[in-house]
């Protein structure tokens, strides 16, 4: 069983999300899912305290009472780093969804998409994927406002920069700070690029969840990264050429049970 937990302030819209899931689980589509809920970010943050051993995926609105547009996201990335964060909004704007993905969100939904959609954005995310809907990276950047005392008003605006998803190391950078992880954290990491959870590297490895999660916490420190995606973008380019087989990541693979991983 997977154990999500939405935080928006509107309760309509979050029975809405509950009960698509729970139809999705009765017609066999899906997992099964358990939805948490919370109305504002700080109710968030007490609902993560008291499931931190848990929780698999968060869905966060971008308008709660307490938090403005991606500064919640922030928050919870310094909070709590090892859970991934989806976004679900009404903004789209592509600008909005890279400054997402680079604060190290694990998906952005629009509140428009179908329930199929929905269901098929979290079945890729909770096996370590990043989601992100074409139409959203398809849609053109808003164009900067022209000061007054800026170029001519026939010169076309240049949109800034779209920020990194993860931090630019050269082989030998790299090569430097993978020197400086554990075996133990180097196999984590190597797994992590795998797509596989915290709960599920947990069971491959025979640890406890808790350990995965600080091996990832210690990890994103050492390489200099604020999230797990951008550590997973940065070493699926990189490990190749620094790395041999760790003892974790040379264990033998248990044989995934019949039943969901997560139960």
């Amino acid at each position: 069983m997977y154990r999500l937990l939405i935080a928006d302030d509107h309760p309509l819209f979050r029975d809405a999300i509950s009960r698509t899931l729970n139809l999705a689980v009765a017609d066999g589509s899906t997992p099964e899912y358990e939805l948490l809920q919370a109305a504002s970010l700080e109710e968030a943050l007490s609902v993560i305290a008291h499931h931190a051993d848990s929780l698999d995926l968060l869905l966060l609105d971008l308008d709660l009472p307490d938090s403005h547009g991606l500064e919640g996201l922030a928050r919870l990335r310094e909070e709590a780093d090892w859970l991934p964060v989806a976004i679900l909004s009404a903004h789209e704007a592509r600008e909005t969804v890279l400054e997402a993905l680079a604060l190290g969100a694990v998906g952005y939904l629009s509140k428009s998409s179908s329930a199929q959609t929905l269901r098929d954005a979290l079945a890729r995310m909770l096996a370590g994927e990043v989601y992100v809907p074409a139409q959203l990276m398809r849609a053109a950047p808003r164009p900067a406002p022209l000061s007054a005392s800026s170029a001519p008003a026939s010169s076309v605006p240049v949109p800034p920069p779209a920020p990194q998803l993860a931090p630019s190391l050269s082989d030998a950078e790299f090569a430097r700070r993978w020197q400086t992880l554990t075996t133990k954290q180097r196999g984590v990491l190597e797994r992590m690029v795998l797509g596989e959870s915290n709960k599920m590297i947990a069971w491959q490895l025979s640890v406890a969840e808790t350990t995965v999660k600080s091996h990832v916490s210690a990890i994103l420190h050492k390489l200099g990264v604020a999230s797990r995606v951008q550590a997973i973008l940065l070493a699926s380019h990189a490990l190749p050429a620094v790395s041999g087989p760790s003892e974790a990541s040379a264990a033998p693979r248990r044989e995934t049970p019949r039943s969901n991983a997560h139960e």
